[in-house]
């Protein structure tokens, strides 16, 4: 079993954000080479600050990028976060799992947050931004 926490991280979604602009809010590099069929269990927690209000809708993504690979691949759903005037902070969290171990390489996993409404109203701090990952074995007999 390998436990790891990538380091915290804050980004800020500015005022009069357009749809489909990304914003990369936080990642961890995994090494999976010594587990066999690895399962993988990404967290994910961040504090969302308003300091003036915000209207907008964030999609929140994890995406995988293993040794060898030039395109990231998604992993799990999408989250949504839709805020109206939201002028204050709450905790945004989710967690998803990788399963899908064709790699038992270095990946990097990332959490991306797309602006999906039109436009963005007022700024949004996403602090304290934090994926961490808990893989193990998938089957017992190769571990």
């Amino acid at each position: 079993t390998i436990i790891k926490c990538g380091t915290p991280s804050a980004t800020t979604i500015p005022v009069a954000t357009v749809a489909g602009t990304t914003f990369t809010v936080s990642s961890v590099t995994l090494d999976n080479s010594c587990l066999c069929n690895p399962t993988t269990k990404l967290e994910f927690a961040s504090n969302l600050v308003a300091p003036v209000a915000f209207t907008g809708t964030l999609n929140f993504q994890v995406f995988k990028l293993c040794k060898g690979q030039i395109t990231p691949v998604p992993v799990g759903p999408s989250w949504t976060f839709d805020l109206v005037a939201l002028l204050s902070s709450q905790t945004f969290s989710f967690f998803v799992c990788d399963c899908d171990s064709c790699f038992d390489d270095c990946c990097t996993y990332t959490v991306v947050a797309t602006v999906t409404s039109a436009v963005t109203v007022g700024t949004l701090n996403i602090n304290n931004a934090t994926l961490g990952a808990i893989s193990t074995c998938g089957r017992n007999n190769c571990c």
